[in-house]
C-alpha cells in the first residue's frame, strides 16, 4: 500500500511525493485488472460493470436526494421514509 505524505502545496518534494503515490496506485490497479483477467474477465466486461456501477451510484444519489427533500418538506428523517418505500437502511 502506499505510504502517506503530506503535501504542502505546490512544492516539488510534494509533487515527487504525489507522484509516487500515484504510480503505487497505477500498479495496484495493473496487478489486480491482471488478476481478474486471469479469472476469465475481459477488459470490456470489466468497462462494462464500471460504467454500470457509476450508473447505479449516479441514480441512488438522485434517489437519495429526492428522499431527503422529501424528508424536509414532511418535517421527517430521511430514515423514517425508509419503511414506507420498502428500504433496507443498507440500500
Amino acid at each position: 500500500s502506499p505510504r502517506s505524505c503530506q503535501p504542502d502545496g505546490a512544492s516539488k518534494e510534494a509533487l515527487r511525493c504525489e507522484i509516487e503515490e500515484l504510480k503505487q496506485k497505477n500498479l495496484a490497479l495493473d496487478k489486480e485488472i491482471a488478476e481478474l483477467v486471469a479469472e476469465g474477465y475481459s477488459l470490456e466486461e470489466l468497462e462494462q460493470h464500471i460504467s454500470l456501477l457509476h450508473e447505479y451510484n449516479d441514480i441512488k444519489d438522485a434517489g437519495q436526494m429526492l428522499l431527503g427533500k422529501l424528508a424536509v418538506i414532511r418535517g421527517v428523517t430521511t430514515k423514517q421514509l425508509y419503511p414506507e418505500y420498502d428500504l433496507e437502511l443498507s440500500d
